[in-house]
């Protein structure tokens, strides 16, 4: 054999592990928001729990949130919740505020604004996570978008809630929680997009 005929299959050979490498990795990038919230499930870490999706409200639309039973509010504690968002992709992903101040135990909703800046239809979903890590299993989220996946068209814009509730049995040293989504693009067949008209809830506290 000739060493052009070797120095050919060694650059046929060369090829197909570069393409094999590529092929995985889009793989993985395609399944990386379903092995994320696999492993979160599995681990409690930074999640979209099996508990968020289990929530009343996940899936419903603002007037059949309520602040669970046996909830009440503790005025003598305020705490700062600020908002965050990131994406992977070409999406407009913001909160309509940075911050606001709660008090634990009181229904507190938050928007966040889309928009789909390509030119085509995309499906995505949100993953939340929250700082400080401790603060999370007290994040009680009543209706959220991150419930479920959503496709928006070419330029289209939505506006969506959270509407969330902090445990009052939250540490009193937590002063300061933030919410973060991260907005994916996935694949597959997605439900249709929730209605913006979700008027403002206001919690009162009990007696």
């Amino acid at each position: 054999m000739g060493i052009g005929q070797r120095i050919r299959r060694e650059n046929v050979r060369m090829v197909g592990k570069l393409a094999v490498v590529a092929a995985g990795m889009f793989a993985f990038g395609y399944a990386l928001v379903p092995l994320y919230r696999a492993i979160c499930e599995m681990t409690g870490i930074n999640i979209l729990a099996l508990s968020e999706l289990e929530v009343p409200g996940g899936a419903s639309g603002g007037k059949n949130v309520r602040v669970p039973d046996n909830t009440q509010v503790d005025i003598s504690r305020t705490i700062t919740v600020e908002f965050d968002a990131n994406v992977r992709g070409l999406w407009d992903f913001k909160p309509a505020q940075r911050s606001m101040q709660v008090h634990p135990g009181q229904l507190n909703t938050v928007m966040y604004e889309f928009q789909n800046v390509q030119n085509r239809r995309m499906a995505a979903q949100a993953i939340p996570s929250y700082a400080p890590q401790q603060a999370a299993p007290y994040f009680n989220k009543l209706e959220c978008f991150c419930f479920n996946q959503y496709t928006l068209d070419a330029g289209e814009k939505k506006q969506w809630p959270v509407a969330f509730v902090i445990d009052p049995k939250i540490s009193k040293d937590v002063k300061t929680i933030t919410l973060s989504y991260t907005f994916f693009e996935v694949g597959g067949k997605t439900p249709a997009a929730p209605t913006a008209s979700v008027a403002p809830l206001v919690a009162e506290p009990r007696s």
